[in-house]
């Protein structure tokens, strides 16, 4: 078998879910437009999304062992593109968040079981260069997402942002049958509870909150549905805390650089998800701008965050990661609230340059929380660790999004109109600024050597030159 083939497979299903995600905020007020929906009611159609990410991804591995890695992969890429056609055919609110939380139940089952085939199958020797394959439609989709949605939008109907979709899946799933092994393992008794429980708690919440406001569901419903999170989630923590294998092993955030981590990631994400969602809609509602223009704006984003990649372990290096993640957390969140003095008059070069120094500390930030995360994980914890950052992540976005858009919605309420205008978003902004902020403050509670030897400031003691003390060791 030619192993270089399988992470080039995987890497090719993975752009597919990345750049969808991204192409569709740019498409958002057209989308809205013809559907005659309200553009911030599309918050539910993101939303529901990255919820069916959260609540399957911990249960993918478990699938993926119980009837082959190959055939979960394909019935993953063949359900994305089913649920591809359906957003494209959707006519109402409700059949379009439907297909979109298809689409996230497809996504779940395709990037994790991706990545466990990728490692599972190239040798040890290959395996950094197989994992860099599946690494880079996480920096290339989001690039190319945002000026490819607005050509599409611009030029041609919304709804081919979903039809570029089937070639890629067809050709993904021929190539899956080709060259990627059905490996399998034994698999223990799913946490059947436990998945009810969290698939419960996070729906409930974060649908429920996406439910506020534009009468998009009766008060009612969205209050019962947050209720139903706030009493399920807890009801999952003493489940996890009692069975020896729980679905998500809360136990690792006993791990003080884990829980630093994970806690980090999730107010900053808060942020940056929100802004995600939000700055195209400013740009196009607020500022007019064509979809196509949007795009090329957030675009700077994007190019930013891939510029940092060669550049972070030598910062890592040089400042560690406390030092680092406090003033760079700082940093990000300012250039966040930045996006709040933006006007229709402010030149776009000048939100460019702002965007792209927001994508540089922004992917800094990342780079940072998801090292600190692993620090102190030992490689029989790696698979639990890795499913508590997924989820984690795909939560915080979702929560980001829906308040972000009702930060929108209250301040167009208190300013007695009822179409966004830029006052709305700026007031959105610092809301989810704000609490991306939070995420540096949480950074102080890590040791000041936290992650050194991970970083490379200091070496691991049986490489350790021979004083026990003193910062010479990792220079």
């Amino acid at each position: 078998m030619n192993i270089p083939i399988v992470p080039l497979v995987v890497a090719t299903a993975l752009f597919m879910e990345n750049t969808d995600s991204t192409i569709l905020a740019t498409a958002l007020p057209t989308i809205a437009r013809d559907l005659g929906l309200d553009p911030l009611s599309l918050k539910l159609a993101v939303t529901s999304y990255l919820v069916s990410l959260a609540v399957f991804i911990p249960v993918s591995g478990w699938v993926a062992d119980r009837v082959g890695a190959c055939t979960t992969f394909r019935l993953a890429l063949a359900v994305f593109m089913i649920a591809s056609i359906g957003c494209a055919f959707s006519n109402s609110l409700g059949q379009f968040v439907f297909w979109r939380a298809a689409q996230g139940l497809g996504g779940a089952m395709m990037v994790p079981v991706g990545r466990m085939v990728v490692i599972r199958t190239a040798p040890k020797a290959e395996l950094v260069q197989a994992l860099s394959f599946i690494a880079m439609p996480a920096l290339v989709g989001p690039m190319l997402g945002p000026p490819l949605g607005g050509l599409i939008v611009t030029y041609a109907d919304w709804r081919w942002i979903f039809f570029v979709n089937i070639p890629i899946g067809v050709l993904g799933i021929a190539l899956a049958t080709l060259f990627i092994p059905d490996v399998r393992e034994e698999t223990p008794r799913l946490d059947a509870k436990g998945f009810l429980l969290l698939a419960s708690g996070f729906g409930g919440l974060i649908l429920g909150t996406a439910m506020l406001g534009r009468r998009i569901a009766p008060p009612e419903v969205a209050a019962a549905c947050i209720a139903t999170g706030a009493i399920t989630l807890p009801l999952y923590w003493r489940h996890a805390m009692r069975v020896p294998r729980p679905l998500l092993d809360v136990r690792l955030l006993r791990l003080k650089t884990f829980e630093a981590g994970i806690a980090g990631a999730l107010f900053f994400r808060f942020g940056v998800g929100a802004s995600a969602f939000l700055l195209p809609l400013m740009l196009q509602l607020a500022f007019g701008l064509d979809a196509l223009s949007s795009g090329l704006i957030t675009f700077a984003g994007a190019l930013g965050a891939l510029a940092v990649k060669p550049l972070a372990r030598g910062i890592l290096r040089r400042f560690g990661f406390r030092r680092l993640l406090i003033v760079n957390g700082v940093l990000a969140s300012t250039v966040l609230l930045a996006s709040a003095l933006f006007t229709p008059t402010t030149p776009h070069l000048v939100i460019t340059a702002v965007l792209l120094a927001g994508g540089f500390l922004r992917s800094l930030q990342f780079t940072s929380l998801s090292a600190i995360t692993y620090a102190e994980i030992e490689p029989r914890q790696v698979g639990s660790a890795t499913g508590m950052a997924s989820v984690g992540q795909q939560v915080s976005v979702s929560l980001g999004v829906a308040v972000g858009a009702m930060a929108v919605e209250v301040s167009e309420w208190a300013r007695g109109h009822s179409v966004p205008q830029t006052a709305d978003f700026s007031a959105a902004f610092v809301v989810v600024g704000l609490m991306s902020m939070a995420s540096a403050l949480l950074m102080l509670r890590l040791p000041a050597d936290a992650g050194d030897e991970m970083s490379g400031r200091r070496l691991p003691p049986r490489e350790a030159p021979s004083a026990p003390t003193g910062p010479a060791g990792g220079g």
